[in-house]
């Protein structure tokens, strides 16, 4: 009979050996993945992200050429989604105008949410009469009534270069709220034992509010920057369906959607076409946002169906 010497501690060691250590940006895409609803609106946006980069490539027509043999005209082998009351052909209108809208979407939500999040932070870090004078300048900034602000901004705007005065005023415009949120959020971060090291440390406070605060709200940013593109693609087509956004010679699914209400029994397909892509890429990218809240989460139902 063979006696084997096992050290004490050894099967111990080898058991946590054993282990697999999964990454935590690995974690959160499983746990994505998961989510069916997600993945749907992922792969919804990813093609209408092609559709809007591919399309200008592949149109038969450019969005200003005008077929002024074929006005109004449904869906032909020669228009693919047929044309406006001009002639211009809508395949190529809608991907201009959902390029737009995605580039002032994207681009605006990133925009109020770094805003917010140096504002809202820095409100929540320095205490006494800079606090309160930081709270109350946000307070009188939600009190202002901003559709008008934005609509001023934005009217003498014209030509191709309407969409950047449009971002410009969202992006000015809509980070108050969301600041005023983060600060609420980041006054707990204020009490943690590294920021009060880092302040007995002499660490400048911005390298503070950047390396310390801010990377602690990171989940809550990027679900905020995801559900921000749905806020600014919905404000600007708001703007341009009352004629404040966009405007002509260029082109986003707001102007489609205002040009398409007047011809809805006539031309169904010029007012169809742009609203069911706004529909589809406010879907999808709540869709993400909710997952990407879910996977982020450790307390959701996907948090601990990880392996």
């Amino acid at each position: 009979m063979t006696t084997t010497n096992v050290l004490p501690g050894a099967v111990e060691r080898e058991q946590r050996a054993a282990v697999h250590r999964v990454p935590k940006a690995t974690l959160i895409v499983r746990r994505f993945y998961r989510n069916k609803p997600a993945v749907a609106g992922l792969v919804i946006f990813t093609l209408l992200a092609a559709l809007a980069a591919v399309g200008p490539f592949v149109a038969q027509w450019d969005f200003d050429d005008l077929d002024f043999l074929a006005l109004k005209q449904p869906p032909t082998s020669t228009h693919w989604l047929g044309t406006d009351i001009v002639g211009a052909d809508m395949f190529a209108l809608l991907v201009r105008g959902l390029g737009r809208s995605l580039m002032i979407g994207v681009i605006a939500s990133l925009g109020i949410t770094i805003i917010a999040a140096f504002v809202g932070t820095a409100i929540a870090y320095f205490e006494g009469w800079r606090e309160k004078v930081g709270v109350w300048i946000i307070d009188m900034l939600l009190v202002i009534p901003t559709f008008f602000l934005l609509a001023i901004m934005v009217k003498g705007a014209s030509g191709t270069s309407g969409w950047l005065w449009l971002t410009a005023a969202l992006t000015i415009f809509g980070w108050v709220g969301y600041a005023r949120i983060l600060r609420s959020i980041a006054l707990s971060l204020r009490e943690r034992e590294y920021v009060a090291a880092a302040k007995f440390m002499g660490v400048p406070s911005f390298t503070i509010l950047r390396r310390h605060m801010i990377p602690n709200l990171g989940s809550i940013l990027i679900i905020h920057t995801v559900l921000g593109v749905v806020y600014a693609v919905q404000a600007e087509t708001g703007l341009s369906f009352l004629g404040f956004g966009i405007t002509p010679p260029d082109t986003s699914l707001g102007v489609l959607i205002r040009a398409g209400s007047g011809t809805l029994l006539t031309a169904p397909w010029m007012f169809l076409e742009p609203a069911m892509l706004l529909l589809a890429l406010c879907f999808s990218m709540t869709m993400i946002g909710d997952g990407l809240r879910d996977a982020l989460d450790p307390s959701s139902a996907s948090a601990g169906r990880a392996g």
